[in-house]
């Protein structure tokens, strides 16, 4: 029996697209009840936290937002990362989010309660909160990923993740080192090789890198689309139906992937003359087994008389240089870490606690797991907006976050409509899709041999979503009861 009520009826943690994004649409269904809980001052997400050297986004700007609220101010066909943070702002300020983001919250645990059917959840700033829901908008791409090289705590000079960029630090005339060649590295590089005197990249593998269809979005056009909505509406959806087609590649016939590699192929041709660096920034995997990368800038900076690439493993790091496995010591005053996210790690141990105090993790043996990438057996009115096996390889990021968002307000109307208090995925229907879904990914591109940050240490996907967006959203249409054992 329920002896206490919840302070709030949802709790939404975040305020990334996932966060303000709930946030809006419990606002629209007429539900005030809930609190946006952020650990910063400020909203914004991964938008927010990444602001290095030519952070943009990779896939198009007028797909890359709310449907709801078209941004027709975009600059850029691939927007920048200060005009998605203001667009965030003023989401968050539009749809009158601001009153109920409880700024300087981070949150250290979430605790589910069986007898009263709510989640405690305690922050850093030693705040309890109840909830009958919590829904988490903390997305993959939020924890640092650093290396683990032998020595980095005896480095002298100066360190930074790239996510935590020091702007203050000069680095015109210095000697500086970028480890890792993913999605960030290959946007900051190209910005601060013009001002460095040498830039080692140590690289362990290529990645693949496609030219970016990148242009300025002209004021005649911004002017079409404030004006003309149904304009900007078009494009959007012929971007869409574009990017979707790539899903016959990555999923349904990996070999289709070879026609792309002709084109990657060619952008190292044409950016790259000394055949010896052209070797060591060309893959050997196949295209799409990691995450594919656009930019034009990237590669031909490589090519820089103060540009090494360094292909060999690092062997240890001393107070003011690196050592590599060939014996070879390169002086350097500061190192940059590009290493990316703990995609794998979505949640840390010791945050979430679901029945009989179990911790998310330890349900979590071989690799993150949910069903629909929203809802885990065990933890009741628990929801994730991007869990696992939700990330793409092809699309729209927000696409999927807004099929999820409808799945979650759709159980929240029913959980209203029949008085239950309590709604937990039943074992079998979380374990019948992650089977289906690991089956389908196993016929993937993702699945021929890489190492890459999509699997985890076994081998397993847990983070792709291993088909078209459009059947992703079809399943979360409804909230599907009768997979749940529910309570009143």
């Amino acid at each position: 029996m329920t002896t206490i009520s919840p302070d709030y009826q949802v709790i939404v943690v975040g305020t990334g697209f996932s966060g303000l994004g709930m946030g809006i649409a419990l606002k629209k269904a007429g539900i005030n009840s809930f609190a946006i809980l952020e650990k910063a001052d400020d909203v914004g997400g991964t938008w927010r936290d990444n602001h290095y050297p030519g952070c943009a986004c990779d896939v198009q700007s007028h797909l890359y937002s709310f449907s709801f609220e078209p941004n027709p101010n975009w600059t850029r066909m691939y927007a920048p990362q200060p005009e998605i943070k203001k667009y965030l702002q003023h989401c968050a300020r539009k749809y009158g989010l601001m009153p109920q983001i409880q700024f300087g919250q981070e949150v250290k645990k979430a605790i589910y309660d069986e007898q009263n059917k709510l989640w405690r959840l305690e922050t850093a700033a030693g705040k309890t909160i109840t909830s009958r829901m919590v829904v988490s908008g903390m997305g993959g791409l939020s924890t640092a990923a650093y290396p683990n090289i032998k020595g980095l705590n005896t480095f002298k000079g100066k360190t930074f993740h790239s996510q935590d960029w020091d702007h203050d630090y000069p680095l015109t005339g210095k000697r500086v080192a970028v480890i890792g060649t993913g999605a960030s590295a290959i946007q900051f590089v190209p910005q601060i090789v013009p001002q460095v005197a040498h830039l080692d990249l140590y690289q362990r593998t290529p990645p693949w890198i496609m030219p970016k269809p990148d242009r300025e979005i002209t004021s005649a056009e911004r002017t079409l689309f404030k004006y003309v909505p149904k304009s900007q509406e078009a494009i959007r959806n012929a971007i869409y139906l574009q990017l979707e087609s790539r899903v016959l590649g990555f999923v349904l016939n990996p070999r289709v992937m070879k026609l792309p590699e002709l084109q990657a192929r060619r952008h190292i041709r044409q950016a790259i003359k000394d055949p010896v660096l052209r070797k060591k920034v060309t893959p050997d995997y196949a295209f799409g087994c990691k995450r594919v990368l656009i930019s034009n800038d990237y590669l031909p900076s490589l090519a820089k008389p103060n540009v090494d690439v360094i292909s060999h493993g690092i062997k240890e790091v001393r107070a003011n240089s690196i050592v590599t496995d060939d014996g070879q010591e390169r002086i350097v005053d500061a190192i940059i870490y590009g290493t990316g996210f703990k995609a794998q790690d979505p949640i840390p141990r010791g945050a979430v606690f679901g029945k009989k105090g179990v911790d998310l993790i330890d349900t979590w043996q071989q690799g993150a797991q949910a069903y629909l990438g929203s809802a885990v057996n065990g933890f009741p009115n628990f929801f994730m907006l991007m869990g696992p096996n939700t990330g793409l390889g092809h699309s729209s990021m927000v696409f999927m976050i807004e099929s999820q968002i409808a799945y979650v307000m759709d159980c929240l109307k029913q959980m209203q409509k029949n008085g239950w208090k309590e709604v937990d995925v039943r074992a079998e229907a979380q374990q019948s899709f992650n089977t289906d879904l690991q089956e389908k990914l196993g016929n993937s591109v993702w699945s021929t041999g890489c190492k890459s940050w999509y699997v985890n240490a076994d081998g397993k996907n847990t983070t792709l979503w291993p088909g078209f967006t459009f059947d992703f959203r079809r399943q979360t249409a409804n909230f599907d009861a009768k997979n749940y054992a529910v309570e009143q």
